[in-house]
């Protein structure tokens, strides 16, 4: 592989970590002003709006089978994911979320181990689980120790790193058919804003554009958007196809450390030695489970990403 190519996959995958171990914190500021779901739904509608600008061009080719995939991916992917990610963020602390949500890559292998037939799990891999939930336990309870938080937000993050696992094995899918990595994103985007419409209606959500008449508003929300919707999902898949999913994978490990030190410097949360001992926990155990599961064919499909 060229040398310079090699870096540019690796500068694009940090970049893409970097900027999806912050949306935790952008998301948070916005909910003071918007409910999770008018977040979710500004935030896609943006993506997508921007993707069809970059990349007008049609998606041609697909058949039933790719378009339940597509559906599939955008359900969880987007509309169940996010939806509860953003719920659980109303509940518990940042860095509680984005050290919990980490565990998406352990339940991308059981999946894919189930019917990808691509993880070979070995003793390791479930030790290494074990540590690392260790560490969530303690995340958890430092919120019900200190803060008295509700755990209703930690299980919350379990539900989004599962529905983002699901979607890791979908895209892992949909990638071997070789589409365009902007019209896929595209395409995935159109179903998870489609599968959002029925949650307005059951959630509170009002247009009130006249919030974004606030900087700090309108600068989160175009942030989400742009950023960590319309660039960095193209991004990261660009990436994979450089580097291989294995590679990339491991920058998905920065994205606690990201959120927690994001966390602190921005919302003042308190950092205790409860949290501090969680996130090496579960840092050590997705380090050790992923470095002893067998690897999968680098050349193949996409990885499973962060927010």
């Amino acid at each position: 592989m060229n040398a310079s190519k090699e870096v540019f996959g690796h500068l694009l995958a940090l970049i893409t970590i970097l900027i999806w171990g912050t949306t935790f914190v952008s998301t948070k500021v916005l909910l003071s002003d918007f409910t999770p779901i008018e977040i979710l739904f500004f935030r896609f509608g943006i993506g997508l709006i921007v993707l069809m600008l970059i990349f007008p061009r049609r998606l041609k080719g697909t058949d039933l089978r790719q378009e339940l995939l597509f559906i599939g991916a955008g359900l969880c992917g987007v509309t169940f994911y996010f939806l509860f990610e953003n719920i659980a963020l109303t509940y518990t602390l940042v860095s509680n979320v984005g050290i919990i949500v980490s565990i998406s890559p352990f339940v991308t292998a059981i999946l894919s181990h189930w019917f990808l037939k691509d993880e070979n799990l070995r003793t390791t891999f479930f030790i290494g689980f074990i540590i690392a939930m260790m560490g969530i336990v303690l995340i958890s309870l430092n919120g019900n120790v200190i803060l008295n938080l509700d755990p209703m937000g930690d299980l919350l993050a379990v539900l989004a790193a599962i529905v983002w696992a699901i979607y890791s094995v979908i895209t892992r899918k949909i990638g071997q058919y070789g589409h365009n990595a902007i019209q896929v994103t595209r395409r995935t985007f159109v179903y998870g804003l489609m599968f959002m419409i029925p949650a307005l209606f059951f959630f509170q959500f009002e247009w009130e554009l006249e919030r974004f008449a606030e900087p700090v508003n309108l600068l989160n929300i175009l942030f989400l958007g742009l950023g960590a919707s319309a660039l960095c999902f193209v991004s990261w898949n660009i990436a994979v196809r450089i580097l291989g999913a294995v590679k990339v994978s491991v920058y998905i490990y920065l994205i606690p450390t990201v959120a927690i030190m994001t966390a602190i410097i921005v919302l003042n949360e308190a950092i205790t030695w409860m949290v501090v001992l969680g996130a090496i926990l579960t840092l050590l155990g997705l380090i050790i489970s992923e470095r002893k599961v067998k690897a999968i064919d680098e050349t193949e499909g996409y990885n499973s990403a962060g927010p």
